[in-house]
């Protein structure tokens, strides 16, 4: 099975990679059919958990190839990879803007984006969307890297990097569906609204790595938009909203533990 898997084309790879990234938040979405739901701290605990992968994908698995990468270039490659950062961080700011979303457990009155009369549950699902994107346009870049044939990447890479992503969305997928499930919507519509949150990331994922084979010069900068993004993202939404429930201990430790795993699984494999 791996052996087929390594002879598909690049963007058929990132699409696999992503479907597997998307069914662990489906998996975590399911947990609303068990009798007992997750205390805050358990939540709080995977959030945190979350944030911490998602800051060391941003630099193992992104960032410090593509400084790598962009070396012996026109430009300087700190400044190719500063420069992508900051767009990634901008792209996710303007989409942060205007796109009407509701953080999890903020009441309505946060509300963010553009005015709309939508409904909370559909806000909520918004967010956690909105979050996805980067964390799918960083597994196809890594693998359009791969297909593309840069020497700084690797399979043994992009695989970890989709693994580390759909670990840390199991807990996601957890933290959008059981608040939906505590605002009394039903276990079933808890649970798609929760899982549909991921399928975004399969797009992002095939679109990424479709751009990096057609246009192969731009990786370095591809590679630092996907890790600025990823990092707005876990600064503006993922840690505020595991320290929110005044478990900040419990929180900043499993921030502490996801960053030790998704640089192991890094490291180890990549």
């Amino acid at each position: 099975m791996v052996d087929a898997f390594l002879s598909l084309h690049p963007v058929w790879q990132a699409f696999f990679a992503t479907l597997f990234t998307w069914a662990l938040t489906a998996l975590g979405a399911g947990a609303v059919y068990l009798q007992q739901e997750p205390s805050r701290k358990t939540l709080d605990l995977m959030l945190g958990f979350a944030a911490g992968v998602m800051i060391a994908a941003s630099f193992w698995s992104l960032l410090a190839p593509a400084l790598v990468m962009a070396e012996g270039k026109a430009l300087p490659s700190w400044l190719v990879v500063a420069f992508g950062f900051l767009c990634g961080g901008g792209f996710l700011r303007l989409i942060d803007k205007f796109l009407p979303h509701l953080h999890l457990n903020f009441p309505m009155s946060e509300a963010e984006g553009v005015k709309t009369k939508w409904p909370r549950s559909t806000l909520m699902v918004l967010a956690i969307t909105m979050h996805n994107i980067p964390e799918g346009l960083a597994v196809g870049v890594a693998f359009g890297a791969v297909g593309a044939g840069f020497p700084e990447a690797s399979m043994a890479g992009a695989m970890a990097l989709a693994m580390g992503i759909g670990i840390q969305n199991f807990p996601e997928g957890l933290a959008v569906s059981v608040p939906l499930r505590r605002d009394g919507l039903s276990r079933h519509r808890s649970f798609m609204l929760g899982q549909f949150s991921g399928f975004v990331e399969v797009i992002a994922g095939v679109a990424g790595a479709a751009l990096v084979l057609i246009a192969q010069p731009i990786l370095p900068f591809s590679l630092a938009f996907a890790a600025g993004a990823m990092i707005f993202v876990v600064v503006e939404e993922v840690i505020p909203e595991a320290q929110r429930g005044g478990n900040t201990d419990i929180a900043t430790f499993g921030t502490m533990v996801g960053f030790t795993v998704m640089m192991m699984l890094d490291v180890a494999l990549g």
